[in-house]
């Protein structure tokens, strides 16, 4: 994932950032080269997807569904269940590593390309989306 926002705590700053999606472990919620709108320190809960700094490599910043708040902090999934790399490998995250929930997706135009007036209308209607919060997909991620 990369941020396209400042990197910084809840309390410096603007409010919202732009980041942008960088692999597979989202899919099907949130696809490679998306562009993510995130709140820095939203209010957090079980089915909304946030913005954290990886626990074992700080520098690095990841995109994962709050599955449940645990001792420690909060216990991480991706949303494709092949991929790895959330709390089934490095566990929970501590609170101060979740910096934002994500608000909303939306897809870039490819720059250079025509497009005929019926793939563009397409675009316009599938560029913008909410991130929504998935209680029933954060139910099913926790009984694994």
């Amino acid at each position: 994932m990369r941020d396209e926002g400042r990197r910084r705590g809840v309390d410096a700053g603007p409010p919202f950032g732009v980041a942008e999606v960088t692999g597979v472990s989202m899919v099907p919620a949130l696809l490679h080269g998306d562009r993510l709108l995130v709140r820095y320190g939203g209010r957090l809960r079980p089915g909304r997807v946030a913005v954290l700094r990886h626990p074992l490599q700080q520098d690095l910043l990841i995109v994962k569904r709050l599955v449940e708040r645990r001792d420690g902090g909060w216990w991480v999934l991706g949303d494709n269940p092949a991929a790895e790399g959330d709390s089934r490998v490095f566990g929970a995250v501590p609170p101060e590593l979740v910096l934002g929930r994500v608000l909303a997706r939306y897809r870039p135009v490819t720059p250079g390309r025509q497009r005929s007036a019926g793939v563009t209308l397409s675009w316009l209607f599938s560029a913008l989306r909410p991130v929504r919060s998935g209680r029933s997909a954060s139910r099913r991620l926790r009984a694994r």
